[in-house]
């Protein structure tokens, strides 16, 4: 089975693409709801973080988001801090989940494939593009926040033209360009790429 990451910039809208192919039937791991599960169910991610910052980041056996959100927003330290202690559980947690698929291709959806390193445990990786002025509308939309805190956010991702020349695939989600044809042109590749991948040698090449 192959196992590919779907990536992009915040606001690119790579859970809608990501959920075109599940709608196809693919899996998808998501490791931004993975992370939030693991922080609250994972023992040793929960003793780490509250090492790290307090008895107060748990409330009555939850994870407490505001106070974690207070610290970690305004403090890139403690921003890197914190993903430094949840990306490694997220990861193996994701090769655990890949492991018992069945499909010839799983998806992992995941903002920070690169920055975390997790692409060493990939085979391929599609990139959802949209311009930035459309994923700051989007994002400003859609959480309610200022120009000012999108940008804030953008800036703890590396840019997405670099984000996009290392990813194998990309689709392309401006509002203008279809979404769905493009999501099947990249199924068919996999399905073929999966297939090739446990292709027997012709006879004279094992020879």
């Amino acid at each position: 089975m192959l196992r590919v990451g779907i990536t992009g910039g915040i606001g690119s809208g790579k859970t809608i693409v990501a959920k075109v192919f599940a709608g196809i039937g693919i899996p998808v791991y998501n490791a931004d709801s993975a992370a939030k599960r693991l922080m609250e169910e994972d023992p040793a991610l929960r003793e780490s973080i509250m090492a790290h910052f307090g008895t107060s980041a748990y409330l009555e056996g939850k994870l407490n988001r505001p106070f974690i959100s207070s610290i970690v927003f305004h403090d890139k330290k403690k921003l890197d801090l914190l993903n430094s202690l949840v990306h490694p559980a997220t990861i193996r947690d994701g090769e655990k989940w890949m492991h018992n698929q069945g499909t010839p291709y799983a998806l992992k959806e995941a903002a920070l494939i690169f920055e975390t390193g997790s692409q060493s445990n990939l085979d391929l990786v599609i990139g959802v593009y949209a311009p930035q002025h459309l994923r700051i509308h989007r994002v400003m939309q859609r959480d309610k926040v200022s120009r000012e805190e999108v940008i804030k956010r953008m800036e703890n991702q590396i840019s997405e033209e670099i984000k996009m020349k290392l990813c194998d695939y990309v689709i392309v989600n401006d509002d203008l360009k279809l979404v769905v044809p493009q999501v099947l042109q990249v199924h068919d590749d996999l399905l073929k790429a999966a297939q090739n991948q446990y292709s027997p040698l012709p006879d004279s090449a094992s020879e």
